[in-house]
This record gives C-alpha cells, sequence and structure tokens, in this order.
C-alpha cells in the first residue's frame, strides 16, 4: 500500500482524540503516513504555542513529500469541480489532492 497523506483536519481529529480517526495510529505504526509543508504550515503554529512538543516531533518525523505547484493543472481541476457542480473546493485543498497525485499517495 502506498503511503498515506493525513490532511490537517483528520489530524486535529486523532489528536483531540475521535474514535473515528483512530486507524492513523496504526498507520503511523506501519510507517504509512507522510505529510507535505503546507499541512505541517496548517498544524505546527498551534503547536508550538501550545508548547507540545511530541507533537512537533512526531510530525517532524514523518516522511514529507514536496509540494510542486502546476498552477495550470490546478485550474483544470477547479474548472472540472465547477463542471460537476461543486463550488467550494479550496485552492488549499486542489493542492493537497495534487500533491498526491504527483507522489501516488493515498489521502
Amino acid at each position: 500500500m502506498n503511503n498515506v497523506l493525513i490532511d490537517s483536519s483528520a489530524w486535529i481529529e486523532y489528536f483531540r482524540g475521535n474514535k473515528a480517526y483512530q486507524f492513523i495510529k496504526v498507520l503511523i505504526y506501519n510507517n504509512m503516513t507522510c505529510t507535505n509543508d503546507l499541512i505541517l504550515t496548517e498544524l505546527l503554529p498551534s503547536i508550538r504555542h501550545k508548547k507540545e512538543m511530541h507533537l512537533e516531533e512526531l510530525l517532524n518525523s514523518i516522511t514529507k513529500y514536496e509540494v510542486n505547484i502546476n498552477w495550470q493543472e490546478l485550474q483544470d481541476f477547479q474548472l472540472l469541480n465547477f463542471k460537476h457542480g461543486y463550488n467550494n473546493i479550496g485552492i488549499t485543498d486542489l493542492i493537497i489532492a495534487q500533491n498526491c497525485l504527483q507522489n501516488n499517495l493515498n489521502i
């Protein structure tokens, strides 16, 4: 199985102890999780502010994939979304999806 890129919203639910997200623990122990700088930028400032160094160490120890933004491809993704009636998908989510596609990751 490919690495699984865990989005910031899923990490937050996992850290809160939401039982629906406990599968992340299995992925961590099996070294199957990965991240990128966009997700870390969403998470780390709050973690550092709360001085939760163990969480920062955990996140920084995970395999990180470089974000290579192809703006034309993002525009094409967004156009497809509009054509299918999906009007509320943010650019950040499209960048994360693009990162997964570029690196053959699961999300």
